[in-house]
């Protein structure tokens, strides 16, 4: 089990460590509801330094780039990052990613912390281009400072304005007195914040100096668990859930990063399910009958035939009641439908409605 350069501190909090792709991870401290609170409401800070980091770098960076992602990164400036995908090859999805362009011959991708050997993999057999990879995942710590509070609570700590950077945009700057940071106004949560680069060798100094400078807003340390409530409540796939290798972009409600504007892996398997269309797509319901929906329970319809499965779900924290995600086979996944969930045996109304399902 490996550890991040954080691991004795979240100990020494208190939390409780269980093991998370290969990793002793923090999953909660106080609570998951009182932590999740803490990050829609105030600032709270995970460590995700398990995550996975690649840098790509030369002429043909980009090219490489374009070939083994859906998105279009040649929309991109320096400054800028891009959700995307990397398709299989046989329809499905080898993960989901970041990637951020460093300038024209330099970008840093950012994968699961679960994927980090299998990315490496693929990308390396796709690169055929002389493309310079690097692997720096056990050289970094990144910090997910997230919640309404985040750009306040930080902004004595650099020169840079967060309260004006835009939505996936990032710079390298000094922060907490170390120099060449990168802070990027990223998240996993819908609360908006940052997530902040480091040297691992920096890791404890960064750590020190957010809670210091964070100290009059509240600010906590937050756990796994409650950034899977977060991302859920916002509509965000997991991988590994709600894609893997046996889901298309497309089916995942994917298609707004799967550009037919260049040429990629999959691209033609793509193009032709897209105009044929899908049989099945992930949606997003609330609960209506009382019980809280789990990975791989049943969607059935109203006369009790199986019509999909949940990928995710849980009891919202802010909402109350339990949501989650699932694929199911059309028509089922028209907004407004009934579907039920087979909790313990019995088949519970569900009702399918328009991600997110946190509405600010």
């Amino acid at each position: 089990m490996k550890n991040t350069a954080l691991t004795e501190k979240h100990i020494a909090l208190g939390a409780k460590m269980v093991p998370f792709a290969g990793y002793s991870m923090p999953v909660q401290y106080e609570g998951v509801t009182i932590e999740h609170e803490t990050v829609r409401n105030g600032v709270g800070v995970f460590d995700v330094s398990h995550m996975g980091e690649f840098i790509l770098k030369g002429e043909n960076a980009l090219k490489l780039i374009q070939k083994f992602s859906s998105n279009d990164a040649s929309k991109m400036h320096d400054g800028k990052a891009q959700y995307s995908c990397m398709p299989n090859g046989k329809g499905g999805i080898v993960d989901d990613l970041i990637i951020y362009r460093i300038n024209e011959n330099e970008y840093f991708l950012v994968v699961n912390a679960s994927n980090i050997e299998k990315d490496w993999n693929w990308i390396s057999a796709q690169n055929n281009l002389g493309v310079e990879m690097t692997n720096v995942s056990d050289d970094y710590c990144l910090l997910a400072i997230q919640g309404p509070l985040a750009a306040e609570a930080m902004q004595s700590l650099t020169s840079v304005d967060l309260s004006n950077m835009n939505y996936y945009t990032f710079e390298h700057n000094k922060f907490a007195g170390i120099d060449n940071v990168m802070i990027s106004a990223t998240g996993y949560t819908g609360s908006g914040g940052f997530e902040i680069y480091v040297r691992n060798e920096d890791a404890n100094e960064l750590w020190e100096k957010v809670f210091l400078a964070g100290k009059s807003y509240g600010i906590k340390p937050i756990g796994l668990a409650a950034r899977d409530t977060l991302r859920l409540e916002m509509g965000f796939c997991l991988y590994g859930n709600d894609i893997t290798d046996e889901t298309s972009p497309l089916e995942a409600g994917l298609g707004w990063i799967t550009k037919f504007t260049k040429d990629f892996v999959d691209c033609e398997f793509l193009k032709n399910q897209k105009e044929t269309g899908v049989t099945k797509k992930l949606v997003a319901f609330e609960m209506i009958d009382r019980g809280i929906p789990r990975k791989d329970y049943e969607i059935h319809d109203e006369e009790g035939n199986q019509i999909g499965i949940v990928t995710s779900g849980t009891m919202s924290p802010s909402m109350k009641k339990g949501i989650g995600l699932g694929y199911v086979n059309l028509p089922h996944n028209q907004l407004n439908s009934n579907i039920f969930i087979s909790v313990r045996n019995k088949n519970l109304k569900a009702l399918v409605v328009k991600a997110p399902f946190y509405k600010k």
